[in-house]
């Protein structure tokens, strides 16, 4: 659980971080789409996608903002459609071993 913190996972978490907060990964021109760890640090990349459902109010886009690092709406508004936020976080999986980077597409 703590392999981020230790010396060997400190470069991982330092690439989807930003001044200790993460850093927005967006598939849109001018924005960063994927992190970046140096070269020697190269991991393969796990992609999953998550469907959030539930009631309305409940608390999935402050869920969703929580796990993205970024501020949960003050107030309660309706999500109109589907958004989707993608969320990059290294894992050194117990069963490998190999350090990989889990992509994950949270639908909310």
């Amino acid at each position: 659980p703590g392999w981020l913190l230790s010396p060997a996972g400190r470069p991982y978490l330092d690439s989807i971080l930003h001044k200790n907060q993460r850093r927005v990964f967006a598939p849109s021109p001018g924005l960063i789409e994927r992190p970046a760890p140096p070269p020697a640090l190269a991991v393969p990349t796990v992609t999953y996608k998550l469907f959030l459902a539930g009631r309305s109010g409940v608390g999935k886009t402050a869920l969703v903002a929580w796990l993205g690092g970024t501020p949960a709406p003050p107030t309660h508004h309706e999500t109109l459609g589907i958004e989707a936020t993608p969320l990059f976080w290294p894992a050194k999986p117990r069963a490998s071993g190999r350090p990989v980077l889990f992509q994950l597409h949270l639908w909310d």
